[in-house]
């Protein structure tokens, strides 16, 4: 009875309210009144220009009514709409053409929030992604922008409250065959001032976007068809319209007629398609001169020639390409143990769903998943170019793979798609990554003093292993606190090896590529683009330095963060380079923080013979509970060396002096051998002077 009464109501729905609430136009040409109009939009003709044919330029044109999307207020049932209209995009002489217009559905009016150029008119910087904007957007882009993930410079996308596009295509249509699968794909370039027709259909949570030339017929295939739920997006009234901007490229952006309905699937018929002015440039002479004709013609000549082969070899492409994709190759089989099931990692992370999206890196995204046991793990996706290059890189990962230790993110396997894609899976780490709790973060999730320093003590163990606690020395080379990852009990866990390297112990690593991130990339480094143990120890006393100062290595309108703090320490203020919000919490341990710093200038000293070893580190920030033991009192085992007792005299002020002597004069920091000269002329040593081990 219940099911019954159900069916009627969306029965009474479909019938009667989308007729109530049906708003139906059509525009074959504009008048002043019939939109709301902001920005550099103008009327000239009966035809709508977005842009001015200048840089920076931005525009917007609204329906001056708003249109219901619900049958009721905050129902989940969406009405039906059906739009079309023609559109065209010129180049102007002397520029080079971008960036492109959109369809919108947005709720409110004005210009405010947006920007132009790569935005286009839609959302600015600040609020592009944020799920409040409630905007739905059909783009005909001509700039591919890496920021967007834009697949190429001509391509058609649905943008749901961000302009990375949710699905997106190349320009184009599928030519009518005698059905959907025979037909052929006719690419269209967008901005070469052909009018195009555009039909957008949403009904039934479904979206369908069609385009073709303007008086042609409507192709039954759709350029994109897809599922779409917009209930989160759309709220129960909204302005319709276009949008369109310029930046350093110009072009110019018309609307030559519209027209809009919610009932009427067919209302784009309406349109007219004859007559149109045209905004195709001329052609250059060029084209018409018998040179061009020949050469064309022995270019479509030798094209037809070949047309054979390449056709009946993309054909055997297409039909072996599926049973490509999952097939196991021999030299997969070397890491098989690791190797985790697609189907299994697709249902996992919801089919890559966005909701998932943890974030974007520099060589892939990261999602959430969460295996059928119920595991959270951490899912990432990347590609390599060639198979040589993944089946180097999947080596790399499957050994990486067996590194176990407390303080790095554990690695559970991977899976392959296709030749050149490739998927990670690793632990999920439930409290993020530290930069989002030492930099411009909210009180109650920053760090404290201890939290800090438990978590360096953290990364420092964990950098340990990798150097020598594992049969090969690996080199993190990407040490930096975005890369610092805590689990659900904050305690620091060293992540993302995708520019590890590994060698054995006593060799040097046989790169001599640069790679890493500006800020933490050691001076040796960007001279020969060797990695070594060194490099990773400078970028590991960058980490020190940003952690207790909360500030990035490289800050606009700022001097350098290594700079700094030398600055710091010759005046004898580096106390003053502890970040703000940790002294206004209270309970610093001067001393102890004074020595921590010191350790990170040591660690980040551009002498790569000055600076300390991993485990010379981890003694430093183990031992701070005994450092008034006195040094005569211990054996030569837990003495280990000179450069043990050295380091404790980061905390004396006999670096800070033989830097102010000599750092002026020579411009550079003190070295190992300066230190041991300004120990070694010292007269007595007090029982603060002295280090041993601790554990």
């Amino acid at each position: 009875m219940a099911i019954r009464h159900q069916f009627f109501v969306l029965l009474l729905i479909t019938l009667f309210l989308i007729p109530v609430f049906a708003v139906d136009f059509i525009f074959n040409g504009f008048d002043s009144s019939d939109l709301l109009i902001y920005g550099n939009t103008t009327l000239e003709s009966r035809i709508l220009t977005l842009t001015k044919p200048s840089n920076l330029s931005l525009g917007r044109a609204l329906y001056p009514s708003k249109i219901p999307t619900r049958g009721y207020p905050n129902s989940s049932l969406l009405l039906p709409f059906f739009t079309s209209f023609i559109f065209s995009i010129a180049p102007i002489p002397n520029y080079q053409p971008g960036h492109g217009l959109v369809f919108i559905m947005t709720p409110q009016t004005g210009i405010q929030g947006v920007s132009s150029s790569q935005h286009l008119g839609l959302f600015n910087r600040t609020n592009d992604g944020d799920s409040s904007n409630h905007v739905f957007g059909i783009e005909f882009d001509v700039f591919q922008n890496q920021e967007f993930n834009d697949i190429n410079n001509n391509h058609v996308g649905f943008d749901l409250n961000s302009l990375t596009s949710s699905t997106a295509q190349p320009a184009g249509f599928w030519e009518d065959g005698h059905d959907t699968s025979s037909s052929s794909f006719k690419g269209l370039t967008l901005n070469n001032g052909v009018n195009y027709q555009v039909w957008i259909d949403y009904s039934g949570s479904h979206l369908n976007v069609t385009m073709a030339r303007a008086g042609t017929k409507r192709p039954q295939r759709p350029l994109i068809s897809t599922s779409l739920n917009l209930s989160d997006v759309l709220l129960d009234e909204m302005y319709v319209g276009f949008a369109a901007a310029t930046g350093v490229l110009v072009e110019y952006h018309r609307i030559l007629s519209w027209s809009f309905s919610n009932s009427n699937s067919s209302i784009g018929d309406a349109l007219n398609t004859w007559n149109l002015p045209s905004f195709v440039p001329p052609k250059s002479s060029f084209l018409s001169s018998k040179g061009f004709i020949a050469g064309f013609t022995v270019a479509l000549t030798a094209l037809l020639a070949s047309m054979a082969g390449i056709t009946l070899f993309f054909i055997k492409r297409i039909r072996s390409k599926k049973r490509e994709r999952e097939a196991i190759e021999d030299w997969e089989l070397e890491y098989w143990p690791h190797r985790i099931n697609h189907q299994e990692i697709y249902t996992a992370t919801k089919r890559f769903s966005d909701q998932n999206l943890i974030t974007v890196g520099g060589n892939g995204k990261v999602y959430k998943g969460v295996l059928s046991g119920g595991t959270e793990v951490a899912v990432k996706r990347i590609s390599h170019e060639t198979e040589h290059g993944m089946r180097q890189f999947l080596a790399e990962v499957s050994s990486l793979g067996r590194l176990k230790h407390r303080n790095l993110v554990g690695f559970r396997g991977w899976c392959k798609r296709d030749k050149f894609s490739l998927i990670l899976i690793y632990d999920y780490m439930e409290n993020g990554s530290l930069d989002k709790r030492v930099f411009e973060c909210d009180e109650k999730v920053l760090l404290g003093w201890e939290d800090r320093l438990r978590v360096l003590k953290d990364v420092a163990s964990g950098v340990l292993y990798l150097h020598e606690g594992w049969e090969a020395r690996v080199l993190h080379r990407d040490i930096k606190a975005s890369n610092v990852l805590l689990d659900k009990d904050m305690n620091g866990r060293l992540g993302d090896f995708g520019l590890a390297r590994m060698h054995s112990h006593g060799e040097a690593a046989n790169t001599t590529r640069v790679v890493g991130t500006v800020g933490y990339l050691a001076p040796e480094l960007v001279r020969t683009g060797r990695a070594s143990a060194e490099t990773d120890v400078f970028s590991f006393g960058i980490l020190i330095l940003e952690v207790l100062s909360g500030r990035r290595p490289v800050e606009e309108g700022k001097p350098g963060l290594v700079a700094w703090m030398w600055e710091l320490l010759e005046r004898g203020g580096l106390l003053f380079g502890v970040d703000e919000r940790l002294r206004a919490k209270g309970g610093l341990d001067d001393e102890l923080v004074e020595q921590v710093l010191r350790l990170g200038l040591l660690c980040a000293y551009s002498d790569p013979q000055a600076r300390p070893t991993m485990r010379q580190v981890v003694k430093v920030l183990e031992g701070k509970s005994e450092l008034n033991l006195d040094l005569n009192s211990l054996d030569d085992e837990e003495r280990e060396g000179h450069d043990v007792y050295l380091l404790e005299k980061m905390k004396s002020n006999v670096m800070s002096s033989k830097y102010s002597s000599h750092g002026r004069s020579l411009g550079i920091h003190p070295t190992f051998d300066e230190i041991r000269h300004s120990l070694s002329s010292s007269t007595s040593l007090s029982s603060s002077d002295v280090i041993v081990d601790g554990r």
